[in-house]
Formats: structure tokens, sequence, C-alpha cells
């Protein structure tokens, strides 16, 4: 595996949750950061501290933009694209605009990739598997996805960008390369984002009842948002193409995720049953094999430390 030193980097999507952890953690390597964001799902509250660091800029412009694309001077030596409505309370908000950003805007930032000759990684999603029909989901598996099912705008955005990069890799030798993320959490979440780890947070601090869809026996593989940017740079610095998937080790319930959750917030709240969305997948744990062999990467914040230091900020933010 090559080791890479970034100067100039281009994050979009990098007012969101994990492009701003991605941004803070390229700044504390003196690195330049542009961050390019049209605060659909983003917030300027993300960043807000970042302006002060000479190396910082936001760019509020929408990544389907071609405009905006022309408009960001000089040369970057790292794009990163991130921009997308990542919850389902998002893109199902934002149907058209999620498949634009995986079509018209990883084109953009391929092209101009392509342009700086710039390393690119596309995040990409756990997702792509759907309701997965193997356990765990390695890269090779082609999943088992509904493409006209209400969640398909994501995850079907999703898989046409990574055609797109390994089709503009193998026409132009773009040096890009493809993450698929499974379920992060970590301070910056949105309260109202849809997920379940900010989700419960909330309405554990809040004394509401935690809200669990179906049974709550779907499963999900939680990884902290500073493993998740260490394998996404770790991947960023390398030669490898991917896909490579990078997400947690222990596979949870969402009911035992609720319960935990009420006993690190020491709350009273009960847990209530809500009606299961349509197409949600039964089981997500990845196959990290390729992340450990290839980056030397694995997440290291177990599930306990994580959502400690996430209640943490939930606490501190309902406090300020």
């Amino acid at each position: 595996m090559s080791e890479r030193a970034f100067r100039r980097v281009l994050v979009t999507g990098g007012a969101g949750f994990v492009g701003s952890h991605l941004c803070r953690r390229l700044l504390a390597t003196g690195a330049d950061v542009v961050c390019l964001d049209n605060l659909a799902t983003g917030t300027r509250a993300n960043v807000a501290d970042l302006q002060r660091h000479d190396g910082f800029r936001f760019a509020q412009a929408d990544a389907t933009d071609a405009a905006a694309w022309r408009a960001l001077p000089g040369r970057f030596d790292l794009v990163l694209h991130f921009a997308c409505p990542a919850s389902p309370a998002d893109y199902l908000r934002l149907p058209l605009e999620t498949l634009a950003v995986g079509s018209d805007g990883t084109r953009h930032a391929l092209d101009r990739a392509r342009r700086d000759g710039a390393r690119f990684v596309l995040a990409s999603t756990s997702e792509v598997y759907g309701d997965p029909l193997e356990h765990p989901q390695p890269e090779t598996y082609w999943g088992n996805v509904n493409p006209v099912g209400p969640r398909s705008v994501y995850d079907e955005s999703k898989r046409f960008a990574e055609a797109l990069v390994t089709a503009h890799r193998g026409v132009h030798g773009t040096d890009a390369a493809i993450v698929r993320i499974f379920n992060t959490y970590g301070p910056r979440m949105r309260t109202g984002d849809g997920r379940a780890v900010p989700t419960f947070i909330a309405q554990a601090l809040d004394g509401a009842p935690l809200t669990v869809a179906g049974d709550g026996s779907q499963t999900r593989s939680l990884c902290y948002v500073d493993d998740t940017v260490d394998g996404v740079l770790a991947l960023a610095a390398s030669d490898e193409p991917g896909p490579v998937n990078v997400g947690g080790g222990e596979e949870i319930t969402m009911l035992d995720l609720a319960r935990r959750i009420v006993d690190l917030t020491g709350s009273a709240s009960r847990i209530r049953f809500v009606e299961r969305p349509v197409d949600d997948p039964a089981r997500r744990n990845p196959d990290t094999r390729l992340a450990r062999e290839r980056l030397g990467w694995q997440p290291r914040v177990g599930w306990s430390e994580g959502l400690e230091r996430t209640i943490q900020w939930f606490t501190r933010s309902a406090a300020a």
C-alpha cells in the first residue's frame, strides 16, 4: 500500500455529518480544505469553527451544478465525494436531488479529479447490498435490491455512482476508489434525520418512548465516525480502487441498541414498537477483511465508548 500526503482537498458534502469530520481531520494534517455543500442536509454549524482556519474555505454550491465546479479555483490533489442525502428521512424527502447528486454530481466530481490529476474517493454505502441474503456482506456480493421501492432513490443513486466511477477509471484512467460505508454514528448527527442512533438518544434524553421499528430484531453494525474517517483516509492514501467496506464489527439488533442507549443515558424511557419501513434491511454486517488486509484498517472504538461520546455531545448541544 502506498502512502500519500494531500496538500489541497475538496470535500463535497463537507458540511454534513461525516463530511465535517473529514474536513477537521484533513485540516489537522496540514491540508488546505475546500468544503462544497448546498446545505440541503448539512449545516453551517457543523463547520462554523473551521471558518477561522486559514486553510479552510466554504463554498455554498450544489455538486450537480457545472458552473459551481468551474468557479472553484486552483488544483486539488484529493477529491472526496460525500455529497448526498444519506438518511431515509432526507432521501425520501429529496428523491430527485438524491438521484441527481449520484449521477451528475459524481460525474462533475470525477471530471474535476481527472482534470487536476487528483485521487478521487466516492462515498458509497452498505445500501448497495439491499436486504442482503449473504452474511456478512463481502465486496463481491452483488446484493438483493428493489430498484423501484421507496429506498431505491438512494440505493440506485449509489449503485449508479459506483458504475460511473468504474467506467471513468476504465476509460480515462482516473485515480478513483469506492468506499462502502456501514452505519456510521457520532457527534454532529441531526436528531431529526431518521437514523436510529440520534433518534434513540434524543428520545431517551427527552424521556420519550424509544420508537423501535417492527419487533426490533433487524440488525446493524455500528461504526464510530472517527473509525470511518480513518478508513476513508486510509483508502485515499492507498492505490486501492475498491470497493472497500468500512464498518463496525459488532452486529446489534435495534431493540438491543435502544435498551443500551436507555441504560447509558440513565433514562426512564420505555420502548414503543412502530411500523417497520418498507424494504428495511433485516441484517447489516460488513465483511471488512479487505480493509484489514489492504489498508491495515479496523475499527478501534467500541460501541459503549462511541455511544457515550455521542450521548455527551447531544447532551452538551441540548444545553447550549
